[in-house]
Formats: C-alpha cells, structure tokens, sequence
C-alpha cells in the first residue's frame, strides 16, 4: 500500500493543476481509477466522482485536485511577466522561485521569479518582503511578441515549478502535495472500495476550486445530497519550532481529525464536526490501533465548510495527514500517515452501517 500511495503521490505532484485549470489532473485521476477498474464522471466545473453502490447513509468521500498559484496579469514590452496571485501564496517566499507557465502539454514555459541582485539591495530592502504585484517572472524571452508567440497570453496560469523528492524517513518533499496526498490516498481507498461486498453507498470525489473560492464541490453535493461528508486535506504540522505553539500535531504521528477549523479572515465560516463523525473515527481509529492525532485551527478552510450546509445539513468532518510548509513551494509529508489515513478510512466507511445513526443527541 505504501509504495502505490508513494507512486501515485508523485506522479500526481509532478503534474501542474491551477485551481480553475485542473483538467490535466482530472484527466489523470480519471484514468488511474480505470486502470483500477473503477468508473468515473466528471461535471461542467470538472470535478471527478466514481460511485460505489451500497445500502444505507450516503457518503461523499472528497478531496481538492486543485492547486494555488499565479495568473499571468501583464506582459511588458520587454517580455517580463507580471503576476495576479491565485490562493493563499505567502509573498515572503516568492523571490527566486521557479515557475510554469501553462500553455499546453508539451508547450509549458518555465520561468523563474526574479530577485533584486544582492549587490544592489539597499540595507533596509534587506529586510523588506516585496509585494507579489512588484514581482516579475523572466522567461529568457525578451520582448513581448517572444512571450506571445511562446503562447503566454494574459490569463494563462502558473504554478511552482513542480518537484517530487524523497527525503529520509518516509518523508516526501515537494509541490502540491496539498492537496495530491489526498487524492493519492482516495485512490487507494478506491482499490478498497471496489473489492468490498457491503456497506454504504459512496461518492468519493476529486473536486475544483478549493484554493480560488472553496466553493467547486457545492453543486456536486447538490446533486450528490449526501447524509455524510469526509473531506481530506492537510493538518498544520506543529512540531517544528515556529509552529509549536499552534498544537500538538506530529508528523509521521498518524492521521488527523478536525475539531475546529475557523477562516476568520474575509468570510466566517468553518467546520466543527457532527459528533457521530467524532465517535466514528475514534471508535475506527481503535479498532484497527491508528494513532489519531487532533487538531483544531484558525486560518484553517476546507471545502467542507459549504458542502456541510447542502440539502437539511450533512454531518460533516474534515480528516487528514500532517503536512509541514503549507502553501509554499516546497510542503512536506510522512507516507506512514498517509497510509494509515487510508486503512482509517476503510475502517470508517465499514462501521457506516443500515442503523449508524446521525442523532447528535446519541453522542452528546
């Protein structure tokens, strides 16, 4: 299971997919579930949906497929790009980072972000982060019809240059890994699904749109109207010295369970989990003897958070893997959590059964 999960995860990675522009992922992930043996579909915004019949509660099983990034915004004259960021991109990690810029399977331009020379940077730009809208892409291209003629047109989407290497101890290191370690790991909870004989019908998900507006897999859950939703996503990693004080979250610990998540920046919305999704993972996380770490977070937002609010309501949990370096170009995780999330998963799925009951009142 570890080395498919490795294998996916890096394919996956390696592969670029603006959060809008997800097509070559999709295209991708669509393919790897028929080599499986498991159809799938996709909808007019592109999100993937493979359905696995049962009896009982409706489950939605999703992750993101998209990534945050850049769009081109203006091409100078002299063929230097300008960027409209994409998602949450931390400016302070920009300079020098090596780009795509997405124009076609074969045809994509690598670029790099410049960086003011060292030997011109005055004492107090030292320590000055620049604004991404002063910030530029060089191509080597050196005029603006190059660029053009290249196919960069304003609108075309950018990535970080994608990497995939592995580190010591299981660790993976590289881009996107939020959110493709999800999706590696949905790929593996598919191969179980598939070879199952019972339990609830399932609708596990590939969705758009996470990173730009959080909003792609609502009209799938519209269509879906599912009694349950488990989204996966990244756990703040804090068990580096800038992040100890955020929780008690461990790489290579186990899988996460959300507790509460909470943007509180330009919209007020969050997840706190239905307690029968708690008492579920906690009584899976036992039976198969899964370390489940906890984790509850503020500028924290999954997807979850508008899907959880579909039809009557869906009781709803955000589960996931630590992940250390989120949003930068270089994010960092443990395949042993990975793995365990899905058999925690599989596990969780299985307990879902014709009398699994949603009544808070029963755990409260």
């Amino acid at each position: 299971m570890k080395n498919r999960i490795k294998h996916d995860l890096m394919d996956l990675m390696m592969i670029p997919g603006l959060s809008g522009h997800e097509d070559r992922v999709r295209r991708d992930l669509r393919d790897r579930l028929g080599a499986i043996g498991v159809e799938s579909r996709s909808d007019r915004l592109g999100n993937l949906v493979a359905h696995f019949p049962g009896e009982g509660l409706r489950v939605m099983l999703f992750t993101h497929m998209d990534q945050l990034g850049f769009i081109v915004r203006r091409i100078e004259a002299d063929g230097l790009i300008r960027l409209e960021r994409l998602g949450g991109v931390p400016e302070r990690a920009l300079a020098s980072q090596e780009v795509l810029i997405c124009v076609g399977e074969g045809r994509d331009v690598s670029g790099i972000i410049a960086n003011k020379s060292h030997h011109a940077t005055t004492p107090s730009e030292k320590y000055q982060v620049t604004p991404y809208a002063e910030l530029y892409v060089d191509t080597g291209l050196s005029s603006a019809s190059e660029v053009e003629a290249a196919g960069i047109c304003i609108g075309a989407p950018v990535v970080y240059a994608p990497q995939a290497v592995e580190l010591s101890g299981n660790r993976i290191c590289g881009t996107s890994i939020d959110d493709r370690a999800g999706c590696a790991v949905l790929l593996e909870v598919a191969r179980l699904l598939k070879n199952r004989t019972s339990g609830p019908p399932v609708d596990l998900a590939f969705t758009v749109l996470e990173e730009f507006n959080l909003r792609g897999a609502l009209p799938l859950a519209q269509s879906l109207l599912p009694d349950i939703a488990i989204q996966l996503d990244l756990m703040l990693a804090t068990d580096t010295p800038d992040m100890e004080a955020r929780g008690e979250m461990v790489l290579g610990g186990g899988p996460g369970m959300s507790m509460y998540s909470f943007h509180g920046r330009g919209t007020l919305n969050g997840v706190i989990p239905h307690p029968a999704m708690v008492d579920l993972f906690e009584r899976a996380a036992n039976a198969k003897d899964i370390s489940l770490q906890r984790s509850a977070q503020v500028g924290v937002l999954t997807d979850l958070s508008y899907v959880q609010l579909v039809g009557e309501g869906v009781a709803s949990i955000d589960m996931g893997f630590p992940m250390r370096y989120s949003h930068s170009a270089r994010e960092l995780c443990d395949l042993t959590d990975l793995v365990s999330l899905a058999k925690l998963l599989d596990a969780a799925v299985h307990q879902i059964g014709q009398k699994f009951s949603l009544n808070r009142d029963e755990y409260t």
